[in-house]
């Protein structure tokens, strides 16, 4: 009975274990398995209640050991069954938060924004991780960004918990054949037709579709070495044109041929040779050309014809501003640079990034796009590149760089501005652990620079979205620690302090969030332009706030100031200095916490002899605010303040408020111990301060 009631313990300890599987498959079967002893333990209990005369003569102490080991084993049933039940209405739970992140995920990709859909059916998962849907529907996404790889695997977990899923094996397929694993896809396409008989149009329709794949590439590969063999090798640029001229031929013939003429094209004088040869309107002229690059929807051979068409436009514009002012004049190709950026197929969007690369890269190529492309939905457009993980990100990254040199792109920008472009730069903070760390990180630095447009500035700085995504990045930066995620603390920093030059009712919301998250990078033990950063966004964000200010102070923030102006610095000075300026301007205890940290002043008198005008100032005004403290001014009795504010009172510094904070910190410091009188009666200090009085406003 005893081994019985081991063995017993260790089924229910296997079952426990199963349950907390992370292999669908496995956790479902010990589900069931559970169920199914429940239900057979509810069965024996409705046996044992029926009323039975056993006239046995049992052994009292025996009945006593098996009473015991049924309570126990009853009472572990008790609280598998309890446990059941709360992970049944836990899973419950997490099914109704999973379909909701479904629905998100499914109204991302319906806007095309595929890394969004990404990262919201990532969360479903995490709550359920048996639901095949968010499986299947994470994989079509991730069909749409041309990561075939993790599109597979996501259809395998999805063939786990649902081995007839159609849907599955038909994105796995896709997969296969994009990658040229034609053998793998038809295996796909077969197991749709065995699983259901009634998906044999869809089989004919994928299995065409592969044939179709294997041919082309053939086709392609035979007309290929039919050209580069043959005599058309040999020709020269116009006789190349000539060829493509001719009429009635394979869209295959003509990509060949523009392959043939891109290699030919070697110096300036094939360029010139080309254009004067009308080699422009090949796209004009000819309809099978013409049809096949501007077709919305490309099939592979359409998607090599222009990715030839482009590398030979590279070709044609590599240092000719002639070519390139033709090629920008030419109505379908200056119609369809937005279209081939949004396209979605890796191959022609990194051609396309490279050809408007070599107008963005000089000052009269931006004056071209400029003028004859509408840019206003360029920077939208080129920022969605930062969901890219190869060199499309950086290329996209560069134009946009180069193009925020123009104003009149940056006036252009204001269109889209708060329609399109701030939700996407949003989004785009809020998934820094899904992106490009990188290309985040110089998107985030263009978008800086935007700011120097007012308007572009004060829409940002008017976004609560955008405050929102900030902090989030700030947070998430701080926490990952990589060096990709240090680029882009170093970038939203900058970013914060050029939108806090504006004020508004949405910074004074933020300010303490804002401060707060300053204040844990100043514990930053890495580098100092994260910490030189921080002070500066807190030197611009404190004066929206008094609440900040009282928060900041409370936190330790005026000690942690001076320790950094111990450390020295021209900027951190600055940034600290203006940081203490404004915290001790109004706040007591301010004042009181700066007077113990910098014993004596020694801090502020150093300060005080910069050459930096505005540390200067900012230093005497720290100074004379904290003069009001008890004991404070008595402190300064045996050093050479008076002599080093006279000094500042009567110069002739550029900035007047460091005439005005010396000669009103002088004042205070008479005032709190008049013993300083003395020394400056003996320096003459009082005509000097006199002088000084038309400095001061009040």
């Amino acid at each position: 009975d005893f081994q019985r009631f081991l063995r017993r313990v260790d089924d229910i300890t296997n079952l426990v274990q199963g349950l907390n599987s992370t292999d669908p498959a496995v956790k479902e079967k010990n589900i069931a398995e559970t169920e199914k002893r429940l239900h057979d333990q509810e069965t024996s209990k409705e046996e044992e209640s029926k009323t039975v005369v056993n006239r046995t003569v049992i052994n009292p102490q025996a009945s006593d050991v098996a009473n015991a080991e049924a309570a126990n084993a009853d009472g572990f049933l008790a609280i598998l069954e309890k446990d059941a039940k709360e992970r049944a209405k836990q899973r419950r739970r997490n099914e109704h938060i999973a379909n909701a992140l479904k629905e998100k995920g499914n109204d991302a990709f319906r806007k095309g924004q595929y890394a969004t859909a990404i990262q919201r059916y990532t969360e479903g998962l995490e709550k359920l991780k048996d639901k095949q849907e968010l499986y299947t529907n994470r994989a079509q996404a991730y069909l749409k960004m041309n990561e075939y790889e993790k599109a597979i695997g996501d259809c395998e977990w999805a063939l786990k918990c649902n081995e007839k899923c159609v849907k599955a094996y038909f994105l796995m397929g896709k997969a296969h054949l994009a990658l040229k694993h034609y053998s793998e896809s038809r295996q796909c396409y077969e197991k749709i037709l065995e699983i259901d008989l009634q998906k044999e149009s869809l089989f004919k329709i994928c299995m065409n579709e592969v044939s179709l794949e294997e041919k082309r590439i053939k086709d392609e590969e035979r007309a290929v070495r039919e050209l580069q063999s043959g005599k058309l090798a040999a020709l020269s640029v116009k006789e190349l044109l000539q060829k493509l001229d001719r009429p009635g031929q394979n869209i295959l013939y003509y990509t060949g041929g523009i392959r043939l003429l891109t290699g030919a094209m070697k110096h300036c004088t094939e360029q010139t040779l080309f254009r004067t040869n009308n080699g422009f309107s090949i796209l004009k002229d000819n309809e099978v050309v013409r049809r096949g690059f501007c077709a919305e929807r490309k099939n592979i051979a359409e998607v090599d014809l222009s990715v030839s068409l482009l590398f030979l436009w590279q070709a044609v514009c590599a240092g000719n501003e002639e070519n390139q002012r033709l090629l920008l004049t030419h109505s379908d190709v200056n119609a369809q640079l937005p279209k081939l950026l949004c396209s979605g197929i890796s191959e022609i969007q990194k051609e396309t990034l490279a050809l408007i690369s070599l107008y963005s890269e000089n000052e009269n190529g931006r004056r071209l796009l400029v003028r004859h492309q509408d840019l206003t939905k360029w920077l939208q457009i080129l920022m969605t590149f930062v969901n890219s993980t190869d060199a499309r990100a950086n290329s996209a990254m560069n134009i946009l760089s180069d193009l925020t040199e123009e104003e009149r792109f940056k006036t252009q920008c204001r269109v889209m501005l708060s329609t399109d472009v701030l939700p996407l730069f949003t989004q785009l903070l809020t998934s820094a652990k899904l992106v490009n760390q990188a290309a985040l990180a110089r998107c985030i630095g263009i978008m800086g620079n935007l700011c120097a447009d007012v308007a572009i500035r004060m829409r940002m700085a008017e976004s609560k979205e955008c405050w929102q995504g900030c902090l989030k990045l700030v947070v998430e930066c701080f926490d990952v620690g990589t060096p990709e995620f240090r680029d882009c603390l170093f970038a939203v920093l900058g970013l914060m302090m050029n939108l806090l030059l504006e004020s508004n009712v949405i910074i004074q919301d933020f300010a303490v969030d804002i401060s707060g998250s300053c204040m844990s990078l100043l514990r930053d033990k890495d580098g100092r332009i994260v910490t030189v950063k921080a002070i500066g966004v807190l030197s611009r964000i404190l004066p929206a706030s008094s609440l900040a200010v009282e928060v900041a102070v409370k936190e330790g923030l005026v000690k942690k100031m001076v320790k950094f102006l111990k450390a020295g610095g021209e900027t951190t000075s600055n940034y600290g200095l203006k940081t203490l300026s404004i915290c001790t301007r109004s706040n007591r205890q301010a004042q009181e916490d700066l007077v113990k940290s910098d014993k004596r002043f020694g801090v502020l008198l150093k300060l005080l002899d910069s050459e930096n005008e505005m540390i200067v100032g900012n230093a005497a005004f720290c100074l004379g605010q904290c003069l009001v403290v008890p004991g404070a001014a008595t402190s300064l009795l045996n050093s050479n303040v008076v002599m080093i504010l006279l000094k500042h009172a009567g110069s002739d510094a550029t900035r007047t408020s460091v005439q005005e904070n010396a000669a009103i910190a002088l004042g205070k410091l008479c005032v709190a111990e008049p013993r300083h009188i003395f020394q400056l009666r003996k320096l003459n200090g009082l005509a000097i301060l006199n002088s000084s009085m038309k400095y001061v406003h009040s």
